[in-house]
């Protein structure tokens, strides 16, 4: 249903004029978004040209989804009143901002946690009514301001019981170095939970609930400068990570917002490479969105601000995500020269090094992983079983989701190199590892080797995978 009609809304022609969207288009654009968030919308190009002719207003989330659909076409954010929607339930900005003011970025970031869990709790997700999807532009502010600034000059912070008692909180408590170190070791906890059962597990879930319930009320307490930097590197570790398992569920929106809050988290932290631990994650989800450019500017950012700072594996990692990026761009030369350059780094840790305690997953095993996905992207498919056979030389229960991905990858440089029995064998093994996580990216991993199988569909041996996979293409992540 639709509001009463207010006039024409000549700002929503406008701008899907501008976008190049036609009534039918933004109807189906609008049901899909719905349909990823849970919601069955059934709009179709009548209900469009009534919102622009008439000026009825959709209810609920829709004017957000609206937003949304157009604003992924135009490539950037698009708010409500730029289509004459801003009449409608007002949705929270929360999580994109990139405040200057230390305490401005601990409101900034614990006004998300609450807000998820809030979501969570109303069996919908907060995510269905945040207005705006994925969109790489709003990582432009967030990483020039961590390149100018990558350090806060003072971390504490001394809350009089006034403030927190005007805030609506409990009187702020006095934070001490035992009570970051649990939050350390929720985060430890949570990278073996997300690597071995995949970001939509239960336990996966829990990570939003600590930062609401444990990381907010100590960013709200009282610290000196030590225990302040230490509480935001511990927080910006956890924030991460929450934005890690959205990205790895589909949940591109909240990946984003937890993204940039771990960024401006890890700025107060004086941490600099974790700023750039965070910036190469970023790049990572725009390369899985399809903005390869931005994905190399993202890990560029990171290998700039970090040199001279940061560990020799660290580096190692932050050139493999450019990598990633030139390939997904199909720059040949770029991607061999960044691959080169993070195996020489690779090449340079020592066991002694002072790795931080988030780079624990990256080895060989996981360079040579990557760099079969690089070739992958280039279609180099005798480069991909090279490396892929590398990364698959040591599996592991520890990291059961980056097995199921190598395997998938592995599957694909077997079907282009003609060798449709060892494709599918790979294939069965990965979907024997993907059944037993929750991760959409592994799911769209396989969705993809399926779709590459099409032109086999009548051989006996696709049609069983295909078959097989059918209960993991259908089960909610």
């Amino acid at each position: 249903m639709s509001r009463e009609p207010r006039g024409p809304n000549e700002k929503l022609g406008t701008v899907l004029a501008l976008a190049g969207i036609s009534n039918a288009g933004l109807a189906r654009r609008v049901n899909d978004l719905g349909a990823q968030r849970g919601l069955t919308l059934r709009y179709d190009k009548t209900s469009v040209a009534r919102w622009v002719s008439k000026g009825m207003v959709p209810q609920g989330s829709a004017p957000h989804l609206i937003a949304a659909a157009i604003g992924s076409k135009l490539g950037r954010p698009v708010p409500l009143h730029e289509i004459g929607l801003a009449d409608a339930d007002p949705a929270p900005e929360v999580g994109l901002a990139f405040p200057r003011d230390v305490g401005a970025a601990v409101r900034s970031a614990t006004e998300l946690y609450r807000l998820d869990l809030a979501g969570r709790r109303a069996g919908g997700g907060i995510w269905q009514s945040l207005a705006g999807s994925f969109a790489v532009s709003a990582y432009t502010t967030p990483a020039s301001r961590w390149l100018i600034t990558p350090a806060d000059p003072s971390a504490g912070r001394d809350t009089p019981e006034a403030e927190t008692a005007a805030a609506g909180d409990l009187p702020a408590q006095r934070v001490g170095h035992s009570d970051v170190a649990k939050l350390r070791e929720a985060a430890e906890d949570a990278r073996r939970w997300d690597s071995k059962y995949g970001g939509g597990d239960w336990r996966s879930s829990m990570v939003p609930e600590c930062l609401r319930v444990d990381a907010a009320p100590l960013l709200l307490g009282s610290y000196g400068d030590a225990v302040g930097r230490a509480l935001f590197g511990a927080t910006a570790e956890l924030t991460r990570l929450a934005g890690w398992m959205s990205f790895d569920t589909g949940q591109q929106e909240a990946a984003q917002r937890y993204y940039i809050q771990a960024l401006r988290l890890a700025r107060a932290a004086a941490d600099v490479p974790l700023g750039g631990y965070v910036l190469a994650s970023m790049g990572l989800q725009a390369i899985y969105r399809g903005f390869a450019d931005e994905g190399v500017d993202l890990a560029q950012a990171a290998l700039e601000r970090n040199r001279g700072l940061a560990t020799a594996r660290t580096m190692s990692f932050f050139r493999l995500v450019e990598a990633r990026a030139h390939a997904k761009a199909g720059d040949a030369q770029a991607a061999g020269a960044a691959l080169r350059s993070s195996e020489s780094w690779l090449e340079r840790s020592r066991e002694g090094d002072a790795d931080p305690a988030w780079l624990g997953f990256y080895s060989y095993d996981r360079f040579a992983a990557d760099a079969a996905e690089c070739y992958r992207d280039l279609r180099a498919p005798r480069q991909v079983r090279r490396f892929t056979e590398q990364a698959l030389s040591r599996p592991t229960e520890e990291y059961v989701r980056s097995h199921g991905l190598r395997l998938v990858v592995s599957a694909v440089a077997e079907l282009e190199s003609g060798n449709l029995d060892a494709a599918c064998a790979q294939g069965a093994r990965a979907l024997e590892v993907a059944g037993r996580i929750s991760s959409a990216r592994t799911t769209e991993y396989v969705r993809d080797l399926l779709n590459r199988l099409e032109p086999y569909g009548d051989e006996p041996r696709v049609a069983e995978l295909r078959e097989r996979a059918k209960p993991l293409l259908t089960a909610p992540v």
